[in-house]
C-alpha cells in the first residue's frame, strides 16, 4: 500500500539557498518548454515532446548558454519538463486549458527528487536525508514511520515555509471496526457547511470572527501592494523590472495570510469529516455537486469556492475507505430538497428562500437542509465511490 506524507521541514541556510535555485531552475524550465512549443507550432506547426526538449536542452541550449542550469538536480529538471508535457497532453485531450506559465510569487512549484542510491531519503525521527540536499530536519517529529520504505518525494515552498512530501509504501493494516446498522446523509450548503441527517449541523467557518478578521487583514494588504504598483505606473516605470523590497514584502504579506487562510479552512474541512467517520456508519450518502455551475453566480462564487467542498468529498472517501465504510454519491439532479422524505411528494414550488419544507402532500414540516440530507440518506439510485 502506498501512502503520501506532508510536513514542514526546517532547512539550514544553505540548504535553503539550494532548494531555492532548484525551484528557480523548475519553474523556469516548465516556463522555457511552454514557450518552445509556441514557437515551433506557429513556424513548424508541430508539437515538441518532453523527450525532445530534454534532449536538446542539455545537448545544445546549455552548452551555449544557461550553463547556471548545471547548479541542480537533472532529475529534478526533467520532471519538471514532464509535469509540462502532462499539462499539454491534458490540453489536447480537452480536459484541461492551454498551460499557463507559472509565476514566482504563485508558488506553485514542486522538486522532484527520485530514489537515485539506497541511502537516498532514509528516515529518522527528527530528520530526513534528501538527495543532493542532505539531511534536513524535520518540524513534526515521528510523524512519518522510520520502517517505511520511500519511493520518492517533493520539495516544495509556500509562503517562506518549506515542506517535503513522501511517497511511502507501508503495511495494508484495516482495522476491524464494528459498524452501526444505519448510515449517514450529508447535505452541503453554504449557510452552513454540513447538515447530517442525525440531526448534527456544521457552522459555516467563514463567517467566525477570526476569519472575517484575517480577511479584512487580507484585503488591506491588497490594497496596499496595488497602490504600489500603481505609483509605479505613474512614474512610468515597470512594475517587473522596477520592483522594490517593500513590495517584496508586500507580497510574502499577502502569501502568509492566503496560506493561512486556507490552511484554517483545510482542517475544519478535516474535522468535519473525521466527525463523520468516527460515528461509524455502515454507509455515507453525499450529492454530486455541480460546483462548476455554481461558481457561475457571481454573486454566491466566493462563498462556494471558501467551501473546499471537493476536499471535503476527498478527504470523506479516504476516512471511510480507511474503516471500510461505504460512501454512496447521489446524481446532481436528484431532487433532495423538493420531494418529501416521508410520503415522496413533489414540492416544485419551492424557492432558495425557503428554510423550512413543509410538505403539501402530509404536511411534514423540517428544517430544509435536515430535510435534504434525510432525502439523501434514503436515496435508492446511487453509485458507490469506495
Amino acid at each position: 500500500m502506498k501512502k503520501a506524507y506532508f510536513v514542514e521541514i526546517k532547512p539550514t541556510t544553505e540548504q535553503a539557498i539550494k532548494i531555492n535555485k532548484t525551484i528557480g531552475v523548475c519553474r523556469y524550465v516548465y516556463n522555457f518548454y511552454i514557450s518552445k512549443n509556441k514557437e515551433i507550432y506557429e513556424k513548424e506547426k508541430r508539437f515538441m515532446s518532453g523527450y525532445e526538449f530534454d534532449k536538446w536542452l542539455n545537448n545544445v541550449h546549455i552548452k551555449q548558454q544557461d550553463q547556471w542550469m548545471k547548479d541542480v538536480s537533472t532529475k529534478a529538471v526533467k520532471q519538471s519538463i514532464m509535469n509540462a508535457e502532462k499539462a499539454f497532453q491534458r490540453f489536447f485531450q480537452g480536459k484541461s486549458g492551454f498551460p499557463r506559465y507559472k509565476r514566482k510569487k504563485d508558488q506553485d512549484v514542486n522538486c522532484y527528487f527520485p530514489k537515485n542510491n539506497k541511502t537516498d531519503w532514509t528516515v529518522e525521527r527528527h530528520r530526513i536525508k534528501i538527495p543532493t540536499i542532505g539531511w534536513v530536519r524535520l518540524k513534526e517529529y515521528g510523524y512519518i514511520p522510520k520502517n517505511a520504505i520511500v519511493r520518492s518525494g517533493t520539495v516544495s515552498k509556500k509562503a517562506g515555509r518549506y515542506f517535503v512530501s513522501v511517497l511511502c509504501e507501508v503495511e495494508d493494516v484495516k482495522p476491524n471496526v464494528p459498524l452501526q446498522s444505519t448510515g449517514i446523509g450529508i447535505d452541503l450548503g453554504i449557510k452552513a457547511f454540513a447538515v447530517l441527517s442525525d440531526g448534527r449541523v456544521f457552522q459555516n467557518i467563514n463567517y467566525t470572527q477570526k476569519i472575517k478578521k484575517l480577511k479584512k487583514k487580507l484585503k488591506r494588504e491588497q490594497r496596499s501592494l496595488s497602490r504600489k504598483y500603481e505609483n509605479l505606473k505613474k512614474r512610468g516605470e515597470e512594475p517587473a523590472a522596477k520592483r522594490g523590497a517593500n513590495i517584496d514584502k508586500n507580497i510574502f504579506r499577502v502569501q502568509k495570510l492566503h496560506a493561512r487562510l486556507a490552511n484554517i479552512r483545510l482542517e475544519y474541512v478535516k474535522f468535519v469529516a473525521n466527525e463523520v467517520a468516527k460515528t461509524k456508519p455502515r454507509y455515507v450518502v453525499i450529492e454530486n455537486l455541480n460546483v462548476k455551475g455554481m461558481m457561475k453566480n457571481r454573486h454566491l462564487a466566493r462563498s462556494i469556492a471558501e467551501q473546499c467542498f471537493y476536499t471535503f468529498q476527498t478527504w470523506l472517501i479516504h476516512k471511510c475507505k480507511k474503516y471500510g465504510m461505504e460512501v454512496r454519491q447521489v446524481s446532481r439532479f436528484y431532487p433532495s430538497s423538493k420531494m418529501c422524505s416521508r410520503c415522496g411528494h413533489m414540492k416544485k414550488d419551492l424557492q432558495l428562500s425557503d428554510r423550512i419544507y413543509v410538505c403539501d402532500g402530509c404536511g411534514h414540516t423540517m428544517d430544509r437542509d435536515l430535510h435534504a440530507a434525510t432525502s439523501l440518506l434514503r436515496a435508492t439510485d446511487y453509485i458507490v465511490l469506495t
